[in-house]
């Protein structure tokens, strides 16, 4: 089952930082990777709470929060989504690491099926949502840290 992880330090607290990576209405004006985002329902971002994210490459996955501790860390697993995925799980960690600093981690994990499949497609989505993955980190640096005044 691969399983990796990034992390980048961005200058501002774990609890802006959370609240944004975590706010549906706002995720789509610094996330690259996704063109829809959403929650399911009528619901707020919880344990239990499901959500629904589209890929810019048209793949959509919907997720189930297993861990929601503000401002630590948020953890979801799959629950739908592509055939190719037999699971998938990811999460975002939190550590204050300074005055005002955060370190922002960002770990997936998953399985393919069949299950032989994962010895020929495992490195290659691997390595797209291991560069994906970096992105996204990057596009939420710069984006918070555009702002005028440090939160």
């Amino acid at each position: 089952m691969p399983n990796f992880q990034h992390s980048v330090e961005i200058n501002a607290s774990r609890e802006t930082l959370f609240d944004l990576t975590q706010n549906y209405d706002l995720r789509l004006s610094w996330d690259p990777f996704l063109k829809e985002a959403s929650l399911v329902g009528d619901s707020s971002a919880a344990v239990g709470a499901r959500a629904w994210c589209v890929a810019r490459n048209g793949l959509g996955m919907e997720t189930e929060y297993v861990s929601f501790k503000r401002p630590e860390v948020a953890a979801v697993k799959m629950t739908r989504g592509p055939v190719f995925f037999r699971s998938f799980a990811g999460s975002w960690r939190f550590d204050e690491v300074g005055a005002n600093r955060t370190r922002v981690t960002f770990r997936y994990n998953f399985s393919t099926r069949p299950g032989w499949v994962g010895f020929f497609i495992g490195p290659v989505l691997q390595s797209v949502l291991s560069t994906e993955n970096r992105r996204r980190l990057e596009a939420l640096k710069k984006s918070v840290e555009a702002t005028a005044a440090p939160v």
